[in-house]
């Protein structure tokens, strides 16, 4: 069985490889983007090792900067295996028709 910790550090360690790069192509310096995003250069070293020990509002903070917020509307959005559990447990209530209320002369 693998490690689900260990899994979830390699999806953080290449999500911070993809900020950097982004960083790089845009020619654009570590002190350029902290500053911009209001964190330490520190802080933005971390992001870019993929540390888990920074806050979600970091990583988006310097994705912004980047301008690829729009990325971050990309997740789960294509959610196939949940849509599948949905579909498999989907069950149609049937109701029956409601009775319709005769008025007689005895209520009256």
């Amino acid at each position: 069985m693998v490690n689900i910790l260990s899994k979830l550090d390699r999806i953080l360690a290449i999500v911070g490889e993809n900020i950097k790069l982004a960083r790089l192509r845009r020619k654009l310096s570590v002190e350029k983007i902290s500053e911009r995003a209001g964190i330490s250069r520190t802080t933005l070293r971390n992001i870019e090792k993929g540390s888990p020990n920074v806050t979600m509002a970091g990583y988006i903070q310097v994705l912004f900067i980047l301008g690829l917020e729009k990325d971050l509307l990309t997740i789960a959005n294509d959610d196939e295996l949940g849509r599948k559990l949905q579909d498999a447990n989907l069950t149609v209530k049937k109701r029956a028709p409601k009775k319709k209320y005769r008025h007689t002369k005895a209520e009256d």
